[in-house]
């Protein structure tokens, strides 16, 4: 018989609607994600706490009016500020705590947008647990696919991240600034970085890792402080800067204009003949403030529906789980 890892289970009640799965598709963005990994019903991703790979397991109990949360930690966190870190994490990844009662009014008032909204009532914008792999997920993103993107993120948390499970089934943390920094260019060059990327993802992590940076330092500054204080970085541009205004801060208003699939969602979902620039994009979109960075993640969750990827055979309502630790 094989060893049941212990674990710590509790209840997060986030604020209604909620739905996970929309949630973690608006995280995940395609179906290849191994970091943050959904199988339908349970929503997984590896964590470091105090040192030890923690995986977190998350399933909805209830219905999106009225949600549950069952939180599975393995292994359990030792200390009450471990417990704190991974309660933090969850709600963060999760955008548990964000009450989003104005933009569905905003919605309910609009002919277009308020269908959207409709559809996908229940997802909460979700955000990286850190700035720098906010960062670094814009880096491995940058000219080019979404896919391709993605499979260079599995690909460095295998090389880098702590590692949970067993030899035949293991799973990958994100890796940290430190991991990062230590290893070589020729080693993330070996897993399909570019030059300029290896250049932007190696000047991050060191300076971080010396101190000479603290990204979480810009949580609560003004957009246009953060803005430029990202722009300064290697390797970060108008769009990355962007999207970690949107997906490491949170901040809702924001639409990154130079996202060229967002453009062409933006642009078919507004009946446009031709394609849309930067400043077309924000033109269009100011009519949404200061909710544009939803219309943003909307229109995402439209475009993996129409591919197929969302799993319409689950009802949250019914999704009853049974909570166990040991």
């Amino acid at each position: 018989m094989g060893h049941r890892r212990a674990s710590l289970t509790f209840v997060l009640h986030p604020v209604p609607p909620f739905r996970l799965d929309l949630t973690v598709w608006t995280l995940r963005r395609r179906p290849r994600n191994l970091i943050d990994r959904w199988d339908g019903t349970t929503y997984r991703r590896v964590i470091v706490i105090g040192g030890r790979p923690t995986e977190l397991a998350v399933r909805q109990a209830a219905s999106s009016a009225a949600p549950r949360l069952i939180v599975m930690a393995t292994p359990p966190p030792r200390t009450l500020l471990e417990r704190r870190r991974v309660r933090s994490i969850v709600d963060r990844l999760l955008g548990l705590r964000i009450d989003l009662t104005d933009w569905y009014h905003m919605a309910a008032d609009d002919a277009r947008l308020g269908p959207l909204a409709d559809t996908f009532r229940g997802m909460k914008p979700p955000r990286f647990p850190t700035m720098f792999e906010a960062v670094i997920n814009a880096f491995a993103c940058q000219q080019l696919s979404l896919e391709v993107g993605l499979e260079l993120l599995n690909r460095l948390a295998a090389l880098t991240g702590a590692r949970f499970g067993t030899p035949r089934d293991t799973h990958y943390a994100f890796p940290t600034a430190h991991e990062v920094a230590r290893l070589t260019p020729e080693e993330y060059r070996a897993i399909g970085f570019s030059r300029q990327k290896v250049r932007a993802l190696l000047a991050l992590a060191r300076a971080i890792t010396r101190r000479e940076l603290d990204l979480e330092r810009l949580q609560q500054g003004h957009d246009a402080v953060v803005q430029q204080r990202l722009l300064e970085l290697r390797g970060v541009g108008r769009w990355t800067a962007e999207y970690v205004l949107l997906r490491g801060l949170g901040r809702l208003h924001v639409f990154p204009g130079d996202d060229v699939g967002a453009q062409k969602r933006l642009g078919r979902w507004l009946g446009r003949s031709r394609p849309m620039d930067y400043a077309g994009v924000r033109r269009a979109v100011t009519r949404w403030r200061p909710y544009a960075g939803l219309v943003y993640f909307h229109l995402l969750l439209d475009r993996l529906s129409k591919a197929g990827a969302l799993n319409r055979d689950a009802n949250p309502a019914e999704d009853v789980f049974i909570a166990e630790s040991s």
